[in-house]
């Protein structure tokens, strides 16, 4: 990821994809540890981006798509299993929105 200035770093914080929290932020704002966030990413559920450093950053999409798997973990769904249900849920949500912008074309 290239420098920002401040105003543009700053700007760029409404924006839902920005890679905006390191790892242990990310953990603390979902109440996971840096292991969980490994894991889901090993699963590939969430792939975050990395700094000029190699540090991972987390955006706020991935951090609500983090925090559902944790849900459906802590209920005592395996790791794996929690990621394929929250991949299929937000398809779901998709392919939802997709058919309402649609009918609405029709109308």
């Amino acid at each position: 990821m290239p420098p920002e200035t401040p105003s543009h770093a700053a700007g760029r914080l409404d924006d839902d994809d920005y890679p905006a929290y390191t790892m242990g932020r990310a953990a603390e704002m979902i109440g996971a540890t840096p292991g969980f966030l490994r894991a889901i990413g090993e699963a590939r559920l969430i792939t975050p981006l990395r700094s000029e450093g190699g540090h991972r950053r987390y955006s706020r999409y991935q951090l609500r798509i983090a925090a559902r798997a944790r849900e459906l973990v802590d209920g005592g769904t395996p790791v794996e299993a929690a990621c394929r249900i929250v991949i299929l849920e937000d398809q779901l949500e998709e392919a939802l929105r997709l058919n309402e912008e649609l009918r609405g074309r029709a109308d």
